[in-house]
């Protein structure tokens, strides 16, 4: 990791920058795609997914023996793991419900909103070299409780063709019971125009190589809505002299290790600090099965030294992390001031990895610094809030003036008639 002493602020941007392609690098490639899925559905899917995965099969569906099958391959501490994590993912999300709002704002005027579960759901996760699971959890969760009516999966297939069985153990335990085996652009285009054997959804959800992210976002030019542009995954840890060496850099080989497009960042405050995590990552490093990927991510990352918390605050604020983890004296003091994080972890013994799988709250997190704009997906995500409004007779006679006098303002007869008409016929009763 590359170490950088007190820099400058106009240099935070290009210090922070993410070792990622930008969308027009990818764009062209991604419009070729879905242009040959709209034109040719299936055919299409069967034909990238022979290029990028390296196998065929007839059906994209995945079949009831292979959901069979693969329950039998999990074993029996795995499916008890993920039925925890189930439970306390279930529990978080349980909690964010809303009860309908309603009020008079003028006497005979009620307002009240209503949320309503957005029908079409479609879900991506990840397959390749980490085959994600968790996420199946994170998003067909929140997705029935909002009460959503049709889920569709999308992963991709390893190279013998088959689904991983956590996967598909996961997914049917949440109830989903359509899982293609599609992944990349290919998936996203599929869910964004329908095919064949896929439904067009109205919402697509889920993290993905910057090609997925990429994806996503050109999706939305077609009447898709996203969850968020979620690409490679990110880390941030504030540490002082009051963190564990050791957790700090398992912290951040636990991001590393996502991809090689994966980027973690340490800021501290104390310079002993950051020349003990650099001895522990290279302890740690070599014990990793994913080695070669954590390096390569390891050389996009950085360390980085500042005089104080105040000027740590406004550097992690101005990069707007994924993940987020304060091991600081004063953790206080960072709660009160961050504003643009996907998740926060707070202490020597609240790994990221806790988020990722069981602690309940979502994985799914805005990244590439949409932190400033997007939240991470929860119940809210699933659905759509819906005003109501109902006027008497008492109300429109004491709003109807205001309407009119707005209306002719700006010019819009109608929406002045529309209220006189009815203050007339009031009138004349």
């Amino acid at each position: 990791m590359k170490k950088i002493f007190n820099p400058k602020k106009q240099d935070w941007p290009f210090i922070l920058r993410r070792p990622t392609q930008t969308v027009a690098d990818i764009e062209d490639t991604v419009m070729q795609i879905f242009n040959e899925v709209q034109a040719d559905g299936d055919k299409v899917l069967h034909k990238y997914t022979k290029q990028f995965d390296g196998v065929e099969y007839s059906d994209l569906l995945v079949s009831p023996a292979e959901h069979i099958e693969a329950e039998a391959l999990v074993s029996g501490k795995l499916k008890e793991a993920i039925q925890t994590a189930k439970s306390n993912i279930e529990k978080f999300h349980r909690a964010q419900k809303t009860s309908k709002i309603e009020i008079e704002t003028t006497q005979g005027v009620i307002c009240w909103q209503e949320k309503r579960p957005i029908q079409k759901i479609g879900l991506y996760t990840p397959g390749g070299t980490a085959p994600l699971f968790s996420t199946i959890l994170m998003l067909a969760i929140p997705a029935n409780i909002a009460g959503c009516s049709e889920l569709i999966l999308c992963t991709p297939p390893d190279k013998s063709g088959k689904i991983n069985p956590a996967i598909l153990y996961t997914a049917k335990l949440c109830g989903i019971t359509q899982i293609f085996k599609v992944g990349g652009i290919q998936a996203i285009g599929a869910m964004t125009f329908g095919t064949e054997s896929i439904s067009r959804v109205y919402k697509i959800f889920g993290p993905g190589n910057q090609f997925v992210t990429v994806a996503k976002q050109i999706a939305t030019k077609f009447g898709v809505a996203i969850d968020m542009p979620a690409g490679p995954s990110e880390l941030l840890v504030v540490a002082d002299d009051s963190a564990n060496p050791s957790f700090v850099a398992s912290d951040l080989l636990s991001q590393a290790e996502h991809g090689t497009d994966s980027q973690v960042i340490l800021v501290s405050t104390s310079k002993s600090l950051i020349e003990e995590v650099e001895v522990e990552l290279q302890k740690q490093i070599i014990n990793l099965p994913r080695v070669g990927i954590a390096k390569k991510a390891i050389e996009n990352s950085k360390m980085i030294f500042v005089e104080s918390d105040e000027i740590a605050i406004d550097l992690i604020n101005e990069y707007g992390p994924e993940h987020f983890i304060v091991c600081c004296k004063d953790e206080e003091y960072y709660i009160r001031n961050v504003v643009n994080a996907g998740s926060v972890f707070l202490g020597n013994y609240t790994p990221e990895s806790a988020g990722d799988y069981a602690s309940g709250t979502n994985h799914t997190l805005p990244t590439n610094g949409y932190a400033k704009q997007y939240s991470g997906v929860n119940l809210d995500s699933f659905t759509k809030s819906i005003t109501f409004q109902r006027i008497s007779e008492t109300g429109i006679r004491n709003i109807g003036n205001t309407i009119e006098v707005m209306a002719e303002a700006e010019g819009l007869q109608a929406h002045k008639y529309a209220v006189s008409l009815r203050l007339k016929s009031l009138k004349d009763k």
